[in-house]
């Protein structure tokens, strides 16, 4: 249950914040002065914090800047009824989260408050990577597999995290982009500072830009006031750019300039900004196809992509299916208050045959389905969503239909081989098992050298070389 230290000395304000978030299961924890605000700062290391800037005995901003040596990762909102530019301005410079004007909107406190307990939890929580011996509590936040593919990214998370560079996250939607942003953020030099998620496709250029970037007054309508932005904000912390890809060609401009310098203009204004922040970007799309489109700039591109991070899609990691889908069962079973249930082999093998094209938050969803469909603690085949049963039935018979004839293939040429008295079975049989496997590929990657290799998990100059050798021999039977 979050905890929320609510501070001001007015108690009819104490208890309509009380009454106002009591039924949304938050801890309530209660201080009148600053003083009082601090030492229950540090004795109960809360969520986020709710205080009045005019308080009796120091002034909230003061308090505040003691909470943020202490932890600058806690989310302080700041509320006055005293509507004062400078304040504002120095309240969101120096950290706060949030600073309103009273009388507050509750519907829109409601919101604000749940939102700084998101971004508490994700600064403080590691996304921890699941192993065997986890005795942990268990959350959906941690990354699990132990893949061949997943082990590569949890040794390149180590080896980049504690450099202070920009790093590009690729990979499918669901794949668990920024559970690896959070990885690299909390391994960093800079896991004591705050840490903070955009979504570049959830907001419009004009939105984006300015809660990147901060505007002035009078820059549009509604803008009745400075506005800090995040990059202000967050300043000697990490940002992490999620879907850069949709950003704005404009917005591109500026977060290149920021990258480069780490300065840039509010919205509106002319005073150059200096800031220090760590920028972890990821998209799902192709950027340099974006770049030869003309709809992504090349110079930014390059920026980013001083050091990346590609993640696996699940369909190419389904060993890691039977770990995932034990892991969210135990996430869900608690969130439930249920048994945690057990997996028939059936339904792990029906899992295992499925595409996933959702990735690890279609499996998920997936195994939060069969709990509830669930009627005993045993999850059985047809407790699963039935895209997972008739896909993986459809998938099982075209795997059929395919290996089946290839196999008996390998087979007749073995015996064929034995019959003949041969010495060289083994590189026969090897040679015709690449030449169809690279065939295929080199056709699925249209020709591509580079990517059918990478594919593969061997250089390009291997491949280069087994097609050659074989092309050889062919011409050499003909």
């Amino acid at each position: 249950m979050p905890r929320l230290l609510v501070v001001d000395d007015e108690p009819n304000i104490v208890f309509t914040i009380q009454e106002t978030l009591g039924s949304d299961h938050v801890q309530m924890v209660t201080a009148a002065n600053g003083q009082e605000a601090i030492d229950s700062f540090l004795k109960h290391q809360p969520d986020a914090v709710l205080m009045d800037v005019r308080l009796p005995d120091m002034s909230g901003l003061d308090a505040f800047r003691k909470m943020y040596e202490h932890d600058p990762r806690i989310p302080v909102i700041l509320m006055t009824a005293f509507s004062r530019t400078d304040t504002a301005i120095e309240a969101m410079s120096c950290g706060a989260f949030e600073y309103l004007l009273k009388t507050v909107d509750l519907k829109a406190l409601r919101i604000l408050v749940h939102h700084a307990f998101e971004v508490s939890r994700i600064s403080h929580k590691p996304a921890v990577v699941e192993s065997d011996d986890f005795d942990g509590v268990a959350s959906a936040d941690c990354i699990v597999g132990d893949s061949i593919a997943m082990q590569e990214v949890y040794k390149t998370i180590g080896r980049v995290a504690p450099q202070d560079v920009t790093v590009l996250i690729l990979g499918e939607s669901g794949t668990g982009k920024e559970l690896v942003a959070r990885a690299l953020y909390h391994y960093s030099k800079r896991s004591k500072k705050p840490f903070l998620a955009v979504n570049c496709a959830a907001l419009s250029e004009s939105l984006l830009e300015s809660k990147l970037f901060g505007h002035e007054k009078g820059t549009f309508t509604g803008a009745d006031q400075r506005r800090i932005g995040k990059f202000e904000h967050v300043n000697g912390g990490t940002i992490f750019l999620d879907e850069i890809g949709d950003m704005s060609p404009f917005t591109q401009a500026k977060a290149l300039r920021l990258l480069q310098q780490q300065q840039f203009e509010r919205v509106g204004g002319n005073m150059t900004i200096q800031t220090d922040v760590r920028i972890i970007a990821a998209t799902n799309k192709d950027l340099a196809e974006m770049v030869a489109a003309g709809t992504f700039r090349q110079d930014l591109y390059y920026r980013l992509n001083g050091f990346s991070i590609t993640l696996p899609p699940l369909r190419e990691r389904l060993s890691d299916v039977r770990p995932l889908s034990n892991y969210f069962a135990k996430v869900l079973s608690k969130d439930f208050e249920k048994k945690q249930p057990v997996f028939s082999e059936e339904s792990l093998e029906t899992l295992e045959r499925y595409n996933w094209p959702g990735n690890v938050r279609e499996l998920y969803s997936a195994i939060r389905f069969a709990i509830v469909n669930a009627t005993s603690e045993l999850i059985t085949p047809d407790c699963l969503p039935a895209t997972c049963r008739t896909s993986s039935a459809s998938h099982s018979d075209g795997d059929a239909k395919t290996s089946q004839p290839f196999m008996a293939e390998v087979v007749q040429l073995a015996e064929k081989l034995l019959s003949e008295g041969s010495n060289d079975i083994y590189r026969s049989v090897i040679q015709t098992v690449e030449g169809i496997l690279f065939d295929r590929v080199l056709k699925a990657t249209e020709g591509n050298q580079q990517e059918a290799a990478e594919r593969l998990g061997i250089s390009r100059m291997t491949l280069r070389a087994k097609t050659k050798g074989r092309n050889d021999e062919s011409a050499r039977e003909n």
